[in-house]
C-alpha cells in the first residue's frame, strides 16, 4: 500500500518471526544515549528526573525495552531534543506489535470502520489482559518473557480506539467455538466473556454468535478483518500462522465484503448473540 494512499498493485504480504528487538528500537536507543551524553546528564539524574530507574532507561538505549509515550515526552525536555525524541514516537509504539502486524495496526488506529470475523480466539480488540497473556504464552516457539510482555501491552494499547473521538463503527462475528475454548483456564474464560458483554453494550459495538448448529457457513476458509478508512478506502486483512497480507485490490476486498455479510444474516442477530453468552457465562 503506497504511503500516498493510493490502491497497490498488489496484495501486501509479510512473514516475520516475533523478533525481541526492532529496528526501530535501537535507532531510537542510540538517538536517547547521544541527547543524554550531550546534555552531559547521567542515566541516575534522567531517571530521577522521569521517574524511570537508570537500568530501565540502559535498557531504552540498548533497544531491549519500549519506552512509553510518557517518559518519550519527558526525555524530550529534560535533555532539550527539541521534538527529536517526540517524532519517533509513534514508531516506537508500533514495535510493541510483531512486524507482521505493524502495517495492520496502523490502519487499524486511524479506521472509521472495523469489521472482523474471527474463528480460532477471541478478536485482539476484545481480549482482556488475562487472555492475552495466556494466548500469547501458548506460542510456539515459546515467546521470551519480555516480548510476551510487550506483546500483551500492545495488545490492550489497542483497545484505546473504542473511547477515540469520533469513534469507529465495529461489527464482530465469532465462532460459538471460540467462547466455549477455556484459553487460559475457567477463571480466564469467565472474565474474558464479561469482558464481552460489557463491550458488546456499546452503541457503536455489534457482536453476534456464529452457532456450531448452523448448516450453512460462509467462513469456514477461515478469519479477516475487514477495515474502512477515513477516506473511505477499504482494506481487508488475512492472518495465518504468522503470515499476513494487507488486501487492497477491489475485487478481493468485494469478495470478503459480500462474504462478510452473508456471515452476519447466518450468525445470531446482536442481541440474541449477548443474551448466549450471558448463558455461556452462566455455565462457565
Amino acid at each position: 500500500m503506497d504511503d500516498d494512499g493510493r490502491q497497490a498493485d498488489h496484495d501486501e504480504q509479510t512473514e516475520h518471526e516475533y523478533e525481541p528487538e526492532s529496528g526501530i528500537l535501537k535507532v531510537f536507543g542510540r538517538q536517547l544515549k547521544r541527547l543524554r551524553e550531550w546534555a552531559g546528564i547521567e542515566r541516575t539524574e534522567l531517571g530521577a528526573r522521569t521517574g524511570y530507574s537508570p537500568s530501565t532507561i540502559a535498557s531504552y538505549e540498548q533497544g531491549r525495552r519500549i519506552p512509553p509515550p510518557d517518559f518519550i515526552d519527558q526525555a524530550d525536555g529534560v535533555l532539550g531534543a527539541h521534538g527529536v525524541l517526540i517524532e519517533l514516537k509513534e514508531e516506537v509504539a508500533r514495535a510493541q506489535y510483531p512486524a507482521f502486524f505493524r502495517d495492520a495496526a496502523r490502519l487499524e488506529a486511524k479506521a472509521v470502520g472495523l469489521h472482523v470475523y474471527a474463528t480460532q480466539a477471541v478478536p485482539g480488540l476484545l481480549q482482556t489482559q488475562e487472555y492475552a497473556r495466556a494466548v500469547f504464552g501458548m506460542m510456539r516457539p515459546p515467546l521470551d518473557e519480555g516480548v510476551l510482555e510487550q506483546r500483551v501491552a500492545g495488545r490492550l494499547a489497542r483497545q484505546e480506539i473504542f473511547v477515540r473521538r469520533p469513534t469507529p463503527l465495529f461489527s464482530f462475528v465469532i465462532d460459538e467455538s471460540v467462547l466455549l475454548r477455556p484459553i487460559g483456564g475457567r477463571d480466564v474464560l469467565r472474565g474474558q466473556l464479561e469482558q464481552i458483554l460489557l463491550i458488546g453494550q456499546k452503541k457503536t459495538v455489534e457482536i453476534q454468535v456464529m452457532p456450531l448448529s448452523r448448516e450453512e457457513n460462509s467462513g469456514l476458509a477461515g478469519p479477516f478483518t475487514l477495515i474502512e478508512t477515513k477516506e473511505g478506502r477499504r482494506i481487508a486483512y488475512v492472518e495465518v500462522q504468522n503470515v499476513s497480507r494487507l488486501r487492497t485490490d477491489r475485487d478481493s476486498v468485494r469478495a470478503l465484503e459480500n462474504k462478510y455479510g452473508v456471515l452476519r444474516a447466518q450468525a445470531l442477530t446482536p442481541r440474541e448473540s449477548l443474551t448466549y453468552i450471558e448463558k455461556v457465562l452462566e455455565a462457565t
